[in-house]
């Protein structure tokens, strides 16, 4: 059996059974206090009743606490650098490539990445695997040899900056007013998910909650800007792994292997490909063309590629090869982070597959209160505070960039003091963080975080990347042509998610819906621009100078043979791995 098997249910004072699949002899894992439990109660009920009257103790708080005032340590530490524009908001490309490749792995390290990732795991399955080969890896590779050399030439500091180069200023504004959106949404999550934690572990409210993150967060970015934000970022990334190792090595060693998981869970969740339809999004819950096409192509590529979070961390690098360097070292490590994630999401799909309307988002900290002590279970909580927070301070600190350099000093404030604008950033800081509050209350009527993220991610990223395909990739993609595709490509995809939530179309589930939606955007944007283009002026070749690769001039980027080599190792890896694991 692989449920908790109490001594006496009536006590107050009782013992959870850990039981080893395989044996017939299950062993005492710890001694805990436990009110209001019935012996009516099934048992996976007194389960999840122990698990949510379990606190943490003076030995948990204390290793959570430290981390709270390690952070704005950092902080603290390099406010000194951030007293001008260029550090405070682009830490002014003085950064090493092993803190910039290890920000740009933990900027993604957020509610998506360690709740988000165990959360689908438990509801998918081994399909989840995707999310990390196919639809990651490729796409990193890509920006690293053929987008970052163009990010690079340009001398744009921004996503949005980029846009007004290669097109117009109406694009820019498209594209700002979307990132925003995204951003404060996406930042929202991240306090949802920190909710969710802390009031599993600690039993805090909502608000108690999200004002103590959001206080922590706001002290570390307005005082230290991007430089603080990337080094936390390390800390952070140290943190989740130190936290989240121990949860393999137990479940693996209660499972006796990776055998003994594949052999517990439902034929559907053991693997990738194998059985999967060609193409039936209304009848399965993902397929192969939703999979290679959606989330492969479409969302990958577009939230890798664009995503301003990321290009940012890639952007601070010292130097020109450490720019391309950072997602290809990021990538390397990547192809191996699903043994920390998808391994005890699967393991929660075993032990928790009987709870009746089981919330998925809590598996990983429910998995955390199953097998760790106090102590260890103060770095477990914190390896998920430590992930959340990164996630919420990498959006928070690229959205006032954005707000600060590319609408109040371009457009509404220009030609004021370099002071000015970093105290109008440090400001912008705070009105952030209290959208991202206010956002934080939609994610809860979604009970997996990663249907909710690919959702916005179909909405905004899936047409921007046509965008920036055919500007970066063609010269005849005209500025027009560009602001009125990528408009379009929202409105459809906008116009797709209303009709399913309508139920006027149906799809096997929430996450094929999102698979076909960015389909969908992708496509509007990419054919309505490439018509439009041959109806409207293009730019010269001369105002496309180092915009497109074609147009580079002689300050060409020379392509690293290092940078080469890791990408053919990284990619057959991936490669390997996805055959096996098919």
């Amino acid at each position: 059996m692989d449920s908790c098997q109490p001594e006496n249910l009536a006590s107050a004072s009782i013992v959870l059974w850990r039981a080893i699949p395989g044996q017939s002899k299950a062993l005492p894992l710890v001694r805990r206090n436990v009110p209001d439990v019935h012996p009516a109660l099934g048992t996976h009920q007194i389960l999840f009743r122990l698990l949510r009257s379990f606190p943490a103790n003076l030995v948990d708080l204390v290793v959570i606490g430290v981390y709270f005032v390690a952070t704005i340590f950092v902080g603290w530490l390099f406010r000194r650098k951030a007293h001008s524009s260029s550090e405070f908001f682009h830490a002014a490309r003085t950064l090493p490539t092993a803190v910039t490749a290890i920000a740009f792995l933990a900027a993604n390290c957020g509610a998506l990445e360690i709740v988000g990732i165990v959360s689908a795991s438990a509801k998918y399955g081994a399909k989840t695997l995707h999310f990390y080969w196919i639809g990651a890896i490729p796409a990193m590779l890509f920006l690293a040899l053929c987008m970052m050399p163009i990010y690079l030439r340009s001398r744009a500091l921004t996503v949005p900056e980029f846009l007004k180069l290669r097109f117009n200023d109406s694009t820019r504004t498209l594209n700002i007013v979307c990132c925003g959106i995204m951003m404060i949404l996406v930042s929202g999550i991240s306090l949802y998910a920190l909710s969710q934690v802390l009031r599993t572990f600690l039993g805090w409210s909502f608000t108690q909650t999200t004002l103590t993150a959001a206080a922590i967060v706001f002290l570390y970015v307005s005082l230290g800007g991007l430089s603080a934000t990337m080094y936390n970022e390390v800390i952070q990334f140290g943190l989740i792994i130190l936290g989240i190792f121990p949860l393999v090595f137990f479940i693996l060693r209660d499972f006796h292997g990776w055998g003994g998981i594949a052999s517990q869970l439902q034929p559907s969740m053991r693997h990738t490909w194998v059985g999967l339809p060609l193409t039936s999004p209304h009848a399965y819950p993902m397929d192969v063309l939703g999979i290679s096409m959606g989330l492969g192509f479409v969302l990958s590529f577009g939230y890798w590629c664009t995503d301003f979070v990321l290009i940012q961390r890639a952007l601070a690098a010292r130097t020109t090869a450490g720019v391309i360097h950072t997602p290809l070292i990021a990538a390397a490590v990547k192809v191996f982070f699903p043994v920390l994630l998808v391994l005890p999401g699967l393991a929660a799909a075993i032990l928790f597959r009987t709870r009746e309307g089981f919330n998925y988002d809590q598996a990983l900290p429910s998995l955390m209160m199953r097998y760790y002590c106090h102590g260890l279970l103060g770095f477990g909580i914190t390896a998920i505070l430590a992930s959340l927070m990164s996630g919420l301070a990498g959006n928070i600190n690229a959205l006032v960039t954005i707000w600060t350099h590319d609408v109040y000093r371009a457009t509404l404030a220009p030609n004021r003091s370099d002071g000015h604008y970093v105290l109008m950033g440090r400001f912008s800081t705070l009105v952030a963080i209290l959208l991202s509050i206010a956002t934080a209350y939609l994610a809860l009527s979604f009970n997996n975080l990663m249907d909710y993220l690919q959702l916005l991610f179909s909405l905004f990223n899936a047409p921007l990347l046509a965008t920036f395909l055919l500007g970066m990739f063609t010269t005849w993609a005209t500025p027009k042509a560009g602001f009125w595709g990528l408009l379009f490509g929202i409105v459809s995809s906008i116009a797709h998610n209303f009709a399913y939530r309508m139920h006027w179309i149906t799809y096997g589930s929430d996450m094929s819906a999102n698979f076909y939606g960015a389909i969908l955007a992708w496509a509007s944007c990419f054919l309505l621009t490439a018509l439009l283009s041959g109806f409207t002026t293009a730019k010269s070749r001369e105002e496309l100078a180092d915009l497109t690769c074609w147009t580079g001039t002689h300050q060409g980027i020379r392509m690293p043979k290092t940078a080469l080599a890791l990408a053919f190792v990284t990619f057959a890896t991936c490669l390997f791995l996805s055959v096996v694991f098919r």
